[in-house]
């Protein structure tokens, strides 16, 4: 009997990234991000994913919803999708992707493939619960929970080894923040349940974690390394995070907690600058980027701070990047990788290989990023 795959899109999951927004909830946030040139990015990733499972075309059937909640990412991989449900092109909803998940259910899908963020996931825990198993494709701005793959072709690659019982299924967390509070530099995370996924600790990012207590003094150490060696001749970007804006802290600058500032002879340019904002900077102008490492995860692009996009790390380059972190973050990724995931395959690419990372005063350290 072939086995079953079903497939959810959330069109506009990621729209909010690259302007700024730092996510899509909501009509307001969707529409100013269309009216800031927004791009939608769920497409792309969803295809990317889709790719790796062209060697069971032949053996799966594949259940999707119309138009851009999956039936035209299944088409351009050349599927013959089973196209369910009803929506309005241009207006989809969490509704709509709960309505999915449900009739994906019924259907007796053995796997669900969903390419979104952490709303997403949300949506589909409420309809489905932990009756289904699932596999996220990560397509958010916001990505803390523990039921996305690292990267959409990892995504494929595990839906591969579930269908053909290469893998079994563990429970994992399912996330999500406050938006609005978000963009107000206020994080409000909250635990809504448990999906279940196939699990392979090498496929599947971890659920972000923030920083641990008594961290104070480790980044105003790291803020100090990465002051003293400014050079004032150069912009720098700098990314969101604690770890990052100690710096701005230090040089008692205002500063965006969760956005992404730039100075330059350590005064101001520009605040909560968006994708486009940091092109027009860095036009014919020297640059660094300075980032730090998410928590938990080891992520140091492509998971909150897409203004940093491929086309700006491109004109910075990748010897003009600074990763910051604590130790005692280094030492909560147990060995594993740093990771990137930008959604520009040749950026990925080029920013692989061993970086240098501040860790404090006159301190570094070298670590591999995958």
């Amino acid at each position: 009997m072939r086995k079953k795959l079903g497939l959810i899109v959330n069109p506009i999951a990621g729209m909010g990234g690259s302007v700024g927004l730092k996510g899509t909830d909501g009509e307001e946030i969707l529409r100013k991000a269309r009216q800031l040139g927004a791009a939608p990015t769920a497409h792309t990733r969803a295809v990317e994913a889709l790719r790796e499972l062209s060697a069971l075309k032949g053996s799966i059937e594949l259940f999707t919803y119309p138009h851009d909640m999956g039936e035209e990412e299944a088409k351009e991989c050349s599927f013959n999708p089973v196209v369910i449900g009803s929506i309005q092109r241009g207006k989809t909803s969490a509704a709509d992707t709960k309505n999915a998940a449900r009739e994906m259910l019924t259907r007796g899908v053995d796997l669900l493939l969903f390419a979104g963020g952490d709303g997403t996931a949300r949506d589909i825990y409420e309809a489905v619960g932990d009756r289904l198993p699932v596999i996220g494709v990560p397509a958010g701005v916001k990505i803390h929970s523990g039921v996305f793959a690292i990267n959409p072709r990892t995504a494929g690659q595990l839906a591969v080894s579930y269908l053909r019982g290469e893998v079994a299924t563990s429970e994992a967390e399912v996330m999500d923040i406050d938006e609005e509070a978000f963009r107000q530099n206020r994080i409000s995370a909250r635990l809504y349940g448990y999906l279940k996924i196939p699990h392979d600790e090498q496929l599947v990012q971890n659920v972000k974690v923030g920083s641990v207590p008594g961290e104070h003094e480790s980044m105003q150490a790291i803020a100090w390394e990465v002051i003293d060696n400014m050079q004032d001749d150069y912009l720098y970007i700098i990314g969101p995070g604690t770890t990052t804006k100690a710096i701005m802290k230090e040089l008692q600058l205002s500063y965006t907690l969760l956005g992404v500032d730039v100075i330059q002879q350590k005064q101001p340019v520009a605040l909560d600058a968006n994708e486009a904002r940091l092109l027009e900077l860095i036009e014919g102008k020297k640059a660094k980027i300075i980032v730090s490492v998410i928590g938990g995860q080891g992520y140091i692009f492509g998971r909150g701070n897409q203004q940093i996009s491929p086309r700006v790390i491109r004109k910075v380059g990748k010897d003009n990047i600074i990763i910051v972190a604590t130790e005692s973050k280094i030492a909560a990724l147990k060995g594993m990788p740093l990771l990137v995931d930008t959604g520009d395959r040749e950026v990925d690419e080029m920013l692989k290989g061993y970086s240098k990372m501040v860790t404090g005063y006159g301190r570094s350290a070298v670590y591999r990023v995958a």
